[in-house]
């Protein structure tokens, strides 16, 4: 009895076997990438236009330098949108109202130590 329990236990493990050698002789086609596997290109910068205020208190300027005068204020959470840029200096275009009362649309300057530009990203 014990030989022939052993005898289809042996049958058993052939077959899973086979079954495993046929399963791991068709991997490597199966695991392949296609030829026209899509690639991921990275954005080479930042592109995005708006920033954000991180400091309290921050000069807005009519020019690109301390030399310039304030024509107000921006706290943390006013945003513009990027108009142009002068060195570590960055000129926005209010996107709201300021926290202090600058119009929307206003234009000035504040040095990039107090600002963060917003970042895309991708949702697969």
């Amino acid at each position: 009895m014990q030989n022939r329990l052993i005898g289809r236990a042996g049958v058993a493990v052939a077959t899973i076997a086979m079954g495993a050698a046929a399963s791991l002789a068709a991997a490597p086609s199966a695991l392949a990438a296609p030829a026209s596997a899509p690639t991921q290109t990275l954005a080479a910068a930042n592109t995005c236009p708006t920033w954000t205020v991180t400091g309290n208190g921050v000069n807005f300027r009519s020019g690109a330098g301390t030399n310039y005068r304030a024509i107000g204020q921006l706290y943390r959470g006013d945003s513009g949108t990027k108009v142009a840029r002068s060195g570590s200096w960055i000129k926005i275009k209010l996107d709201h109202r300021s926290k202090t009362g600058l119009k929307k649309g206003t234009t000035g300057w504040v040095t990039k130590t107090y600002l963060s530009q917003c970042v895309y990203m991708q949702l697969d």
